[in-house]
């Protein structure tokens, strides 16, 4: 398994942030040649915007990005401000479970923060991520980017709606996620071992009896995920600075 040197490890107080982003999947749904976070956007490969933003903030400790064994897109990628963990697993949260035994290998502690972001959501700002920092470092729990759900909900059955749902109080899961790295990692394991399907970090906290805060996040931090999200995210990027491609704002 790969770790994280501690040298590497800036101290910024008693209780450090660091950053894990699983990028080991394989993007079928986008429908792209190659693993999407690798696809090109405004300039730049997915992930390159997300790992961008994350370095416009001071004060984190370290950031991790989850690979497939074998997977080659960073060798040739200067890491100065990343360091790259060919731990990545079946499942999202296979990827990040191994990542944060990384992190412990490495010299993080338990008690240490973990910030758990999609290579994917290639939108994320630096004020967003410094918001939910603000939101959560004195929270008993941890939180998570969020957004109110705005739109009817239908639930379905062989192709036609079964019903309406109700929206009220429900909230659009997005990332980044952040908790204390021991209590994740826990829960984490009690979901495993339970069978129980995990599709964030805040369902294995919540399935472990914990109520993550939700901290209001921004409708332009999505996954992009289907064919037609590359040609929105490219035109959100020029949008935001039009003339440096790749650019991120604060």
């Amino acid at each position: 398994m790969t770790t994280v040197r501690p040298d590497a490890l800036p101290n910024t107080g008693d209780s450090r942030v660091f950053v894990l982003i699983p990028c080991a999947g394989s993007g079928s749904r986008a429908a792209t040649a190659r693993p999407k976070q690798y696809e090109v956007i405004a300039g730049l490969p997915m992930v390159m915007h997300t790992l961008a933003a994350f370095a416009a903030v001071p004060a984190l400790a370290q950031t991790v990005v989850v690979v497939a064994a074998g997977d080659g897109f960073f060798d040739q990628t200067p890491q100065a401000r990343f360091a790259v963990a060919r731990c990545g697993g079946a499942t999202r949260a296979d990827s990040v479970h191994n990542g944060l035994q990384a992190l412990l290998a490495g010299g993080a502690a338990p008690t240490d923060w973990v910030l758990v972001h999609d290579a994917a959501r290639c939108l994320i700002t630096p004020l967003q991520i410094i918001g939910l920092v603000a939101a959560c470092q004195d929270d008993a729990v941890g939180g998570l980017l969020a957004q109110p759900l705005a739109d009817t909900l239908k639930s379905e059955a062989g192709g036609r709606v079964a019903s309406t749902l109700d929206r009220a109080g429900k909230w659009l899961a997005q990332t980044p996620q952040m908790f204390r790295i021991g209590p994740l990692l826990a829960a984490l394991d009690a979901a495993a071992q339970a069978q129980l399907t995990v599709t964030d970090e805040s369902s294995a906290m919540e399935a472990a009896g914990h109520q993550p805060r939700l901290v209001p996040g921004s409708a332009q931090n999505f996954k992009v995920t289907w064919p037609e999200d590359f040609a929105l995210a490219e035109a959100i990027f020029h949008t935001r600075q039009p003339s440096t491609p790749g650019a991120n704002p604060p």
